[in-house]
């Protein structure tokens, strides 16, 4: 990611992270985070669907149709998938991230990676 392309906030990220594999509605999207979150980060509507709506307009998700299967409990859920603008930004974040954790391993913070090539420390 570049220094001039502001970082996400973080429900985006997680929010563009739940639909890197596969079209999901809000409430689905809600739960894969707050699951991969081990519950720190719960969205809930308002922040969910004021940041679909955002990342839509920005080109990010776009609305899409209910599976062909898909039975729903009442109302219409929304559905979204990630754009190829979507994927390069959830992309961009995650390597902006990673460097984040690599300088913290660096730092020996957190144990490196098992099998990984530890860099020599420099003083």
């Amino acid at each position: 990611m570049s220094n001039d392309v502001p970082a996400l906030p973080a429900h985006w990220f997680q929010i563009l992270l739940a639909l890197a594999d596969h079209d999901l509605h809000g409430l689905a999207i809600t739960k894969e985070v707050f699951e991969r979150t081990g519950g720190r980060m719960q969205l809930w509507p308002g922040m969910l669907y004021g940041a679909l709506k955002k990342m839509n307009d920005l080109g990010f998700v776009s609305e899409t149709d209910a599976p062909d299967r898909f039975t729903s409990g009442g109302g219409r859920p929304r559905h979204y998938r990630l754009t190829a603008s979507g994927r390069r930004a959830c992309a961009a974040e995650a390597e902006r991230l990673a460097r984040f954790v690599e300088a913290a391993r660096d730092k020996r913070l957190i144990k490196p990676v098992p099998g990984a090539r530890r860099k020599p420390r420099t003083v």
